[in-house]
């Protein structure tokens, strides 16, 4: 056989293997999401809140944690996936306990150190987002490029960590150790929308929250408004679906039977962005980044002193801060 005929053979034989592979599997999006996925926050309606009842516990504690100067990230996810080095394939940002990644227990995470003032070691994470107009230092790391999340990783420049009352009666404790989770990190392949809890918005616009991306005015830049469940069953601390064992109340802040109200948790970061800028959350290859999928996940480390204190605090009706 002629060598120019061998040589053109095994380039086609080439081709044709990469067409079936890549046939076999979804490719990562490495193009950012498209433009219909960002919406103007001026055509955002506010939300709504629920009116409160004669025992409602009106107090709040909010925790002064940082929003993740120290760059704690890792494509881990400790929840979900405990013991699964790499197994989000999307990089998380944490604030709280300085430790947490895949292979963190109850017992090494009460052992750690904390970003949070007054020394709660609870872990609160959810995925970075980025700016898609400069390049990643983690282009080929898994979590960032290597799983079509490329872009640069913005640091938030505030992360506010509240817990809350509910609206209709007093909250009980959370037990150490509960994990929490809210969100639907596989939205964009669910096929429903149950779980979405997505809550995209602009700093200086309270209260006006989407699942799309927001484009922001001058002078204002985009935020994430994460609400965690706060119907506990009084039992776990976890669960098989890392969801059953406490759940969300319902709109008018009522509870299911055989739950109890603990404290509600709200976190929200904040971010500054030249104006104008893209940016995309990360997300599972197969999600092509969709702003659906926000999510966020928590693990309450503090000391029962300490949340016997929130509880207080919330249930007294003041409004604390952490020290």
């Amino acid at each position: 056989m002629p060598v120019v005929l061998a040589v053109a053979l095994c380039l086609s034989v080439i081709v044709a293997v990469g067409v079936v592979f890549a046939a076999g599997r979804t490719a990562p999006d490495r193009t950012g999401p498209s433009a219909d996925r960002y919406v103007e926050i001026t055509a955002v309606s506010p939300a709504v809140s629920p009116a409160t009842g004669p025992d409602a516990s009106t107090g709040s504690f909010t925790e002064d944690c940082g929003r993740n100067e120290n760059g704690h990230h890792n494509a881990d996810n400790v929840v979900v996936a405990p013991g699964v080095v790499g197994g989000a394939h999307h990089t998380h940002d944490y604030v709280g306990n300085v430790s947490t990644d895949a292979l963190s227990t109850n017992e090494s995470l009460a052992r750690a150190g904390t970003t949070c003032a007054g020394g709660d070691r609870s872990t609160y994470y959810w995925p970075v987002i980025r700016r898609l107009d400069r390049a990643g230092s983690d282009v080929h790391a898994v979590g960032g490029g290597a799983d079509g999340n490329t872009g640069a990783i913005v640091t938030p420049s505030s992360v506010r960590v509240e817990f809350r009352g509910n609206p209709v009666s007093k909250v009980v404790a959370m037990p150490r150790f509960l994990r929490l989770v809210t969100g639907d990190a596989v939205a964009a392949t669910a096929g429903g929308d149950a779980r979405i809890r997505a809550q995209w918005g602009c700093s200086g616009h309270p209260g006006r929250f989407t699942t799309a991306y927001t484009r922001c005015p001058r002078g204002s830049g985009p935020t994430r408004t994460f609400d965690l469940p706060s119907c506990w069953n009084g039992l776990a601390t976890d669960s098989p679906d890392h969801r059953a064992h406490v759940v969300f109340p319902a709109v008018n802040g009522v509870c299911p039977q055989a739950t109890f109200p603990v404290p509600q948790l709200r976190i929200t970061v904040a971010y500054d962005l030249p104006h104008g800028t893209r940016y995309a959350v990360d997300s599972f290859p197969e999600q092509r980044r969709d702003p659906r999928t926000d999510h966020a996940l928590v693990i309450n480390v503090m000391t029962d002193r300490r949340m016997a204190a929130v509880v207080r605090c919330i249930n007294e009706g003041r409004h604390c801060q952490s020290a």
